[in-house]
């Protein structure tokens, strides 16, 4: 497939649950797209705010390339959550009602486009995500001072 991107996302939350936020990058292969995306989702706990920045990923990626696109294009979404990616992949089961709701969500969105792959990565080699999910936590808990 020629038109390729990588995601990486990240979520979390400060308390589990607590304050939560997403980062999203999505990148084309090719160098010519780089977009960051952060934003506070309210109370939720880690394993939610993951399955959050991923959706959000997904969805954004959609506005991006446009509905007569999206089955060419093929997506490797980067997570630091092994839970996500393994549960995505079909190696854990999800038990948990709200991320069954979040999976499904997921999984639909993942239909869309013509591939999808999840690839869990070391917490180092997301932290561009990672600073963006505590910078829209430190933004939210400064308007609360």
């Amino acid at each position: 497939m020629e038109n390729k991107y990588l995601i990486n996302t990240d979520g979390g939350a400060r308390g589990n649950p607590g304050p939560a936020a997403i980062g999203v990058i999505i990148s084309k292969s090719d160098g010519a797209l780089k977009k960051h995306y952060s934003e506070y989702i309210g109370s939720a706990t880690n394993n939610e705010a993951e399955y959050r920045a991923a959706i959000f990923a997904l969805k954004k990626l959609k506005q991006l390339v446009g509905k007569e696109e999206l089955k060419n294009v093929a997506v490797e979404v980067r997570v630091d959550s092994e839970l996500l990616e393994r549960q995505v992949n079909g190696i854990y089961k999800v038990k948990e009602p709200e991320i069954q709701k979040l999976f499904l969500e997921l999984w639909n969105l993942k239909l869309d486009f013509g591939e999808v792959n999840f690839k869990s990565v070391p917490r180092e080699d997301n932290s561009e995500a990672d600073d963006l999910v505590n910078a829209a936590l430190d933004k939210e808990q400064n308007k609360l001072l």
